[in-house]
């Protein structure tokens, strides 16, 4: 049978786990079933740098031809697409090759507006950067999405998923469901799952009572509710509410509750380009002064201070933001 051939396009600092979830499911599946067979292309999209996994491949050499499948693979937002290879991607999704971007490799794709009008599966903690970086893409929180001749994965175990989605639209689902077991694989995802863990798994407890109030919390940044109200909303006293925190979390709701939008303005902070005003108020605090008053006494730093400090040691620039007082 003709191979059908599929490349990995992979940038400095990728974790070796990201490739390997996606080698390792389609090498099982030649094991598992003969018939199915595979050629595995692994290009280096940049020279490596001291300290990289040592990942199979060479480095990229002017071309990409022949390939039915292409993915890009990244764990932190490339600053930039080189022209060569820009151009050679380009030609690769003319010549009819389905491309896709795992983890941070979605970057890459939007960049050069190979995703505009695309749904496209990116990872929680950049969503908010992303968003606002690349408008013209549908920017989903789901585990990977399949959009036409597009595929996208938010990264981690969702690769799997993924090529096993893959594996299941090229084979069939029979083929899938060996690979997954003999991957020990407990269950396969759909695309369309949410990716962020249950709330109860972060909180470290199944408490009924503390998930109510920290959801609400978390849907209630821009106009944070008293305690009474949250007491109220989920049914049990005040006193009540704080002895639950205290004991699960160790601290008061109302300290919770700050220490959750600040953590939501830090995030702004650092993917958006929104000055640090609005972000204030979009996280529950009425001025600029209190809210670079909080923010300095939790993190150490004011806002203006942190966000330079931090995109100074950033891999990729957000778009300029006006001068801002912390």
């Amino acid at each position: 049978m003709t191979p059908h051939r599929i490349g990995f396009l992979y940038w400095p600092g990728t974790k070796a786990l990201t490739l390997s979830l996606a080698e390792e499911t389609l090498r099982v599946a030649q094991r598992v079933h003969p018939e199915v067979v595979y050629e595995l292309v692994f290009l280096q999209a940049e020279p490596l740098v001291a300290g990289d996994w040592r990942l199979p491949g060479e480095p990229w050499a002017g071309h990409l031809e022949g390939l039915d499948k292409l993915f890009l693979l990244a764990d932190a937002p490339p600053a930039q697409v080189a022209a060569g290879l820009a151009a050679a991607l380009k030609q690769q999704v003319r010549s009819g090759c389905v491309i896709g971007g795992l983890s941070a490799g979605v970057y890459p794709l939007a960049q050069l507006g190979l995703l505009d009008g695309y749904r496209a599966a990116v990872h929680w903690r950049w969503q908010d950067d992303f968003a606002e970086r690349f408008p013209k893409v549908i920017a989903t929180s789901h585990l990977f999405d399949w959009d036409r001749d597009r595929l996208t994965a938010c990264g981690g175990l969702a690769v799997l998923d993924l090529l096993l989605a893959v594996l299941a639209r090229d084979h069939g689902a029979e083929l899938a469901g060996a690979v997954s077991e003999e991957l020990v694989v407990e269950r396969i995802r759909e695309g369309g799952e949410r990716q962020r863990i249950p709330l109860q798994n972060r909180l470290g407890s199944s408490h009924p009572k503390l998930t109510q109030a920290v959801l609400l919390m978390e849907a209630n940044i821009e106009e944070p509710l008293t305690t009474d109200e949250i007491a109220q909303h989920v049914c049990v006293s005040r006193r009540q509410l704080e002895r639950i925190f205290k004991q699960y979390l160790n601290r008061v709701p109302s300290q919770y509750y700050l220490e959750l939008r600040l953590n939501k303005a830090r995030q702004l902070l650092m993917q958006t380009s929104k000055s640090i005003i609005q972000i204030g108020l979009s996280c529950g605090f009425s001025s600029g002064p209190h809210f670079s008053s909080a923010y300095r006494n939790f993190f150490g730093a004011t806002p203006r201070d942190d966000r330079n400090q931090r995109r100074s040691n950033s891999p990729f620039e957000l778009t300029s933001t006006p001068v801002e007082r912390g």
